[in-house]
């Protein structure tokens, strides 16, 4: 399978972790606090990347080991914390509406930071994909916190920024080095607001928690945090961040399945029009991705991933 390919499936395997994990935490936000919930996930995340990276047996970045923590403090650390403030104050189909802008914020930002102009088919594909995820999310009579509202999408903006400014720092490190220190940088974060929250009372008592609670918040949080990221990372070592935001449109497809089969909620007709609209976007994009990427030029030189969106 080429790079590619492998790169697209890697993003679609990390949108599918997310979509799946977001169902089973909402489980266990329903017990635990935010605040709370979050650095119990990342302990969860950590622990797990750890022994597979005792396995790997490679270092943690050699290269560029600063600006990678920093970036992992942004997000899983700061977009996620914000996410679940938001989500306490808002319905979880608002929420999943507000971070469905995060492809179009990823655009717009590329095309500020990294002169990263999109192409008219790039643009197209957005813009079927976000149509999708609207009818895939929206709700009719959804209420909707001003301060929740504000907070969520304070969470896709250092998401959105996050996958921009990734793929400078990347470089030949090991997937599962990057991933990690990322997130022990997030869970030294997280603890740090964990303090602040219980400082301000806004922590939980876990000794109510039950198993079934307990099994959520540690089930999500190796799936949404360790699996998923380092699908996501190695999705971007060769995908353009404009291209990589789009496969993030199929986390809501994924997140309204992993309910119907865990929580028993149900697709009603414009929901299953907008699945297809996400995945039929997303599919022509990695499917003209694969067939640009690695043609000849007129001079023998092979086509970048960059050339989709320039």
């Amino acid at each position: 399978m080429s790079r590619v390919r492998m790169s697209a499936w890697s993003l679609v395997a990390a949108a599918a972790c997310w979509g799946v994990a977001t169902a089973i935490s909402k489980r266990a936000v329903d017990e635990i606090a935010p605040l709370t919930l979050l650095p119990i996930q990342l302990a969860v995340s950590v622990a797990i990347l750890a022994v597979a990276f005792l396995i790997e047996g490679r270092g943690l970045p050699s290269e560029h080991r600063r600006p990678l923590a920093l970036l992992g403090v942004l997000n899983p650390g700061l977009s996620y914390a914000l996410g679940l403030a938001g989500l306490a104050r808002i319905t979880a189909s608002a929420s999943a509406l507000l971070w469905a802008t995060e492809p179009v914020l990823i655009l717009l930002i590329a095309w500020v930071i990294l002169r990263q102009r999109p192409t008219a088919a790039v643009v197209s594909c957005a813009t079927a994909a976000f149509a999708g995820v609207l009818l895939v999310v929206a709700a009719p009579d959804v209420e909707l916190d001003a301060l929740g509202v504000a907070l969520t999408l304070a969470g896709v903006v250092a998401c959105a920024v996050y996958t921009v400014l990734s793929g400078r720092f990347l470089g030949s490190s090991s997937t599962l080095g990057v991933v990690l220190l990322q997130q022990l940088s997030a869970l030294t974060f997280a603890v740090v607001l964990l303090f602040g929250g219980a400082a301000a009372g806004r922590t939980t008592d876990l000794e109510g928690v039950s198993a079934t609670g307990w099994a959520s918040a540690l089930l999500a949080g190796a799936f949404y945090y360790g699996v998923a990221f380092c699908f996501y990372v190695r999705g971007l070592r060769t995908c353009p961040p404009a291209v990589a935001g789009l496969f993030i449109n199929l986390v809501p497809v994924f997140g309204v399945a992993a309910a119907g089969l865990l929580l028993d909620e149900r697709l009603v007709g414009r929901q299953w029009l907008g699945a297809i609209l996400v995945i039929g976007a997303v599919s022509v994009l990695a499917l003209a991705q694969s067939r640009r990427v690695g043609q000849p030029t007129r001079r023998g030189e092979l086509l970048d991933a960059q050339h989709l969106i320039e």
